[in-house]
């Protein structure tokens, strides 16, 4: 064996593949494994991973760097917690196929549907694709610290195709369904690797209006399924709200494709045991032989609340919309009048029912450093203020103003029926299922849930004490081996000499999530949500070391992946 480029010496090997952890050197060699095991040369370069695990780098099938992988070179914060491979285009959004005289009704889509700012896209876009294979060509004369890989997104297909009629979500015509169906094959011929659409009432423009994919007809996605079965390609991501009967339609659409479909699935506080009569039919459906997974979250999904985020508990009364506009610093002084504070405390929320949900005090939970994602009702701002013989909104109140005015609170909005995360194991553990619905890039002023991958490692393989743990090899399996094979990219998720040799090097005693912050590094000065992990000793990228100790190194070997991969 020639001299290697890098050898990982001394390491436990955490394969993908859920066996047993094994000590052994790893050599790396044009980007790929090389070898395995013992008596391997000295490379040109070596790290000693002695007491560290060495895994395979994660593959987050659910992201939204849509926007942020045609302006910045980090696909962070996944790149950060360990994802080597990302893939964008969810939920039916994005910014491609696309007319020139649509920037802006996609903007606002993506912008209601995904909070991110119209200033930052509007600032950062560069619109230099028109039809989705320019956007992959775009796409690939960048260079990142992760791979990266597309999705054909419905919203945008439609509109593209039906103009207003689509953004108006009118019927489609035959000779609509015929093109949209067309241009998803060519998408997909292009590299993308897969197809998504959205039918949930959540899902509505920065100005109100529903997502234009809502209700398309079962004829529009059948045609499309089509296009997916001649071309032999790519996966069907939906999110959805389940109405009746469409759990059928998804069986439906995963027969005529012939290709694997992957559905979003939470817990609702409404209906908590509903997700289980989904899951039933998705294990049918797969007993069939069908491919459908349910894509779930290892934690709540969650709002973040403060003065210096999206929305805080007193967003929508009188006096604080009044000085909602100003900045930070003008804000936080003027609510720490006593004045201010007292005619604030006083009034009542008025909005959308959905902003109610932030009167929810025993709900709602001061977030520490660390953070705790799975509370204890006596921790929420009802229990504190409970045993401090207190009013709970005038604790929130003074928690976010406290010290430097960025103190936030954490509101579990699924996953959370009961007040513990026993439904979430239950989730992760079922066969069907597929880790994911990170949401980097996205909801850059409400939550950061791109950190899942690191909660996964820290929660439920080592830090839970409300429940059972899962093995770290069951974990790191769910996390890259299952997820590159549910996208179709066979030369990632495992190692094994031949595989493409993205890698973590993980001290899994010290790893720990942060608090998240807010930073003013999106364009136009946007700000966004990040988490940073601690514990990440370094991972790598075909090879090459992107991050040592959580720090970049320069090298930016991340490249657009263009179609499925075999091993």
């Amino acid at each position: 064996m020639s001299s290697p480029s890098l050898v990982i010496r001394n390491g436990t090997i955490v394969d993908g593949t859920g066996g047993d952890p094994y000590e052994a050197d790893l050599a790396i060699t044009d980007g790929k494994i090389a070898a395995i095991g013992g008596n391997i040369p000295k490379g040109t370069e070596e790290i000693d991973a002695r007491g560290k695990l060495v895994t395979p780098g994660f593959v987050d099938v659910h992201t939204h760097y849509d926007a942020q992988a045609t302006w910045s070179d980090r696909l962070s914060p996944s790149s950060w917690n360990g994802a080597t491979t990302v893939l964008f285009g969810n939920c039916g959004v994005g910014f491609a196929p696309c007319h020139e005289d649509q920037h802006a009704m996609l903007i606002n889509l993506m912008e209601g549907v995904e909070d991110i700012p119209e200033v930052v896209l509007s600032e950062g876009l560069p619109w230099n694709w028109h039809s989705f294979p320019d956007f992959l060509d775009a796409i690939a004369a960048r260079r990142y610290d992760a791979d990266v890989a597309a999705q054909v997104p419905h919203a945008a297909l439609r509109v593209y195709v039906m103009g207003q009629r689509g953004a108006d979500r009118e019927p489609a015509t035959e000779q609509d369904r015929r093109r949209m169906a067309e241009l998803t094959a060519e998408g997909l011929r292009a590299g993308a690797l897969g197809f998504s659409t959205s039918r949930t009432l959540n899902h509505r423009s920065a100005d109100g209006k529903h997502i234009p994919t809502l209700r398309a007809e079962e004829a529009e996605l059948t045609a499309i399924a089509h296009a997916m079965r001649e071309t032999g390609a790519g996966w069907l991501q939906i999110v959805s709200d389940f109405k009746t009967g469409e759990i059928g339609l998804f069986r439906r659409l995963a027969k005529e494709s012939g290709r694997p479909v992957t559905i979003t699935l939470t817990q609702s506080d409404a209906r908590p045991d509903g997700w289980r009569d989904l899951m039933s039919e998705i294990d049918e459906a797969n007993a069939e032989g069908l491919r459908i997974t349910a894509q779930v979250r290892p934690r709540p999904t969650s709002v973040l609340l403060g003065l210096e985020l999206t929305n805080n508990p007193f967003s929508g009364r009188p006096s604080y919309k009044r000085i909602a506009h100003l900045p930070f610093a003008e804000r936080l002084a003027q609510m720490r009048h006593p004045e201010m504070r007292a005619r604030i405390l006083s009034e009542s929320f008025e909005g959308d029912r959905r902003g109610q949900l932030i009167d929810r005090w025993d709900r709602m939970f001061p977030f520490a450093d660390p953070p705790d994602y799975e509370p204890r009702a006596e921790d929420s701002v009802a229990g504190r203020a409970a045993r401090d013989g207190r009013v709970p909104q005038e604790l929130a109140y003074d928690l976010m103003i406290e010290g430097d005015g960025k103190g936030m609170l954490y509101l579990p909005v699924t996953n959370f029926a009961a007040g513990n995360l026993d439904v979430v194991r239950d989730m992760l553990a079922a066969p069907n299922s597929l880790i994911g619905l990170g949401d980097g890039g996205a909801h850059v002023g409400v939550m950061c849930d791109a950190t899942s991958t690191s909660y996964l490692l820290t929660h439920w393989t080592r830090d839970r004490k409300r429940g059972s743990l899962f093995p770290v090899s069951w974990a790191i399996k769910r996390l890259a081996a299952d997820t590159a094979a549910a996208i179709g990219l066979g030369d990632r998720g495992v190692l094994r000499p031949g595989m493409k040799a993205d890698i973590n090097i993980l001290d899994y005693d010290r790893l720990s999530l942060r608090r998240p912050e807010i930073v003013y590094d999106l364009p136009a000065g946007g700000k966004r949500l990040v988490q940073r992990t601690d514990g990440f000793d370094a991972t790598i990228v075909s090879g090459a070391v992107v991050y040592r100790h959580g720090e970049p190194t320069g090298a930016l070997p991340g490249r657009l992946v263009r179609g499925a991969r075999g091993a």
